[in-house]
């Protein structure tokens, strides 16, 4: 598996394919909630194999803090630790850009898997306009 920066159109694309598969096609997020202008300037990650696009992340500057989202993994993927690797991946990526901290906004379900990256959830559930509750999450890197 190879995880790198999205530093073309192909890759984002190919990014862009997997949030669609993941956010849109299997969580019935409204395509409108899915895509936003932050995907223009945010540094986007691929994670791939011979196959094809696993897996996506984004990161949005916000000071000293590195916003992570957009974490995506394909179904036949999922269970293999490839979203601990990407995750790990983007927080090495933000320690040497620099940042100091992570933030997220993590659905309910997956909470107890960036608590296992360290992330501590903070504040109420909140419904981001998708339908599904989230709660942000941080931690220093």
């Amino acid at each position: 598996m190879r995880i790198a920066k999205a530093e073309d159109e192909t890759a984002r694309a190919a990014c862009f394919a997997v949030r669609r598969a993941v956010f849109i096609d299997e969580q019935n997020i409204p395509e409108a909630e899915e895509w936003d202008e932050a995907d223009k300037t945010c540094t986007h990650f691929l994670a791939e194999d011979d196959s094809g696009p696993m897996g996506c992340a984004r990161l949005i500057a916000q000071g000293d803090t590195a916003k992570i989202g957009r974490v995506a993994v394909m179904a036949p993927a999922r269970g293999t630790g490839l979203g601990r690797a990407i995750m790990e991946h983007v927080m090495a990526s933000a320690r040497a850009a620099g940042f100091t901290h992570a933030l997220l906004e993590a659905q309910l379900y997956v909470i107890p898997f960036y608590e296992g990256l360290g992330f501590i959830a903070e504040g109420p559930e909140y419904d981001d306009g998708s339908g599904i509750l989230h709660r942000v999450m941080r931690r220093q890197l």
